[in-house]
């Protein structure tokens, strides 16, 4: 509401509409009108006019939270987004809060572990502060009977990042094009002797980053076996763990393809205490372009993923599913840093 910027009751108790008309001379329907409305295009009338000076003369302060239980709105977006801490995560969730508030809207965030009922319980306590719709980032894959179970009515609800055969749109980085530049790259470089560390199976950026790996080492026929593909969780500890089993083998690979920087992080720290020299004994990519591996000893070859597009891209899309537009899931595009990590 812009209302003319006059001295204001610092004391007492808020006017109430009613105080305003009767001042103002105007019916009670009139002030609120005045008083919840833009502008006109062709300015405001005498009446309303004397209506907003009032207001401004008696402290009124327009009541948020009865506007939002008459328009059904709260203008407030939840958003459950596991692991903060973790730098594409808070990238992708700059471009969020970025968004929303450029569009009017706040944000409810809740970062719950990554788990089924940690995101459950986060997912139904937003629901009940009324958020007008829902970005589920980084969602585990238990089939559309998880989201079935869930009380939430028809809320708007959109998948960030990761997404799961629940029925919802989504939008993230196109990860299987992602995984296949990775393995392309390796092949191109010369390596044939290759491994994977995959990141946990329930999300899908690890299933389609792996799955996009795969793809192109078959088209030049390598295939992946048990004992180069390993696990892990998306994060140091777990590179650490996955490349002690993958570099202390009989058979080490010559090159190592990761699904997060994170885990190739820890990756380069096995490597180091080996005595492996990076990229001479061993060739590593990552995955997302974390500002810091451009900055390390051995600087990181990479795929680019636009964390911060993702959020913002997410926004857009609910805000036009809450405007009762339907809406397609997009894979926006990736790239290849080609850094010194596979360049020997």
């Amino acid at each position: 509401m812009n209302l003319p910027d006059r001295p204001t009751r610092t004391s007492g108790r808020p006017p109430t509409l009613r105080e305003i008309a009767e001042r103002a001379g105007v019916h009670v329907s009139t002030a609120s009108r005045v008083l919840r409305q833009p502008e006109p295009a062709d300015g405001w009338s005498e009446a309303a006019l004397r209506v907003r000076e009032v207001a401004v003369e008696l402290g009124y302060q327009p009541n948020l939270w009865a506007a939002s239980l008459r328009t059904r709105k709260t203008t407030t977006l939840g958003v459950v987004m596991p692991r903060l801490t973790d730098g594409v995560v808070a990238t992708m969730f700059q471009g969020i809060e970025e968004t929303a508030t450029q569009a009017g809207y706040s944000v409810l965030l809740s970062s719950p572990p990554d788990d089924l009922d940690a995101q459950r319980r986060a997912i139904e306590f937003l629901v009940s502060r009324q958020v007008d719709g829902l970005l589920l980032s980084s969602l585990h894959s238990p089939g559309r009977e998880f989201v079935d179970s869930l009380s939430v009515g028809s809320l708007p609800m959109l998948q960030l990042n990761r997404h799961a055969d629940v029925g919802l749109p989504f939008v993230s980085g196109d990860d299987h094009r992602g995984g296949y530049l990775a393995g392309r790259h390796l092949l191109d470089r010369g390596f044939t002797e290759i491994a994977a560390i995959a990141g946990p199976d329930h999300a899908s950026t690890s299933r389609d980053r792996l799955a996009g790996f795969r793809d192109a080492l078959a088209e030049n026929g390598i295939e992946l076996g048990p004992d180069r593909v390993v696990r892990s969780d998306f994060d140091v500890s777990g590179g650490v763990a996955a490349a002690t089993v993958l570099l202390e083998s009989d058979s080490r690979p010559e090159a190592i393809f990761t699904v997060s920087d994170t885990i190739a992080i820890g990756v380069l720290g096995v490597a180091r205490d080996l005595g492996l020299r990076i990229p001479d004994d061993l060739a590593l990519v990552g995955y997302n372009d974390i500002p810091v591996v451009a900055q390390l000893p051995v600087p990181l070859t990479t795929v680019r993923s636009p964390a911060r597009l993702i959020g913002a891209t997410g926004v857009r899309h609910l805000l036009s599913i809450i405007a009762g537009n339907d809406v397609e899931s997009v894979k926006l595009p990736v790239e290849l840093v080609e850094r010194a990590s596979t360049l020997r």
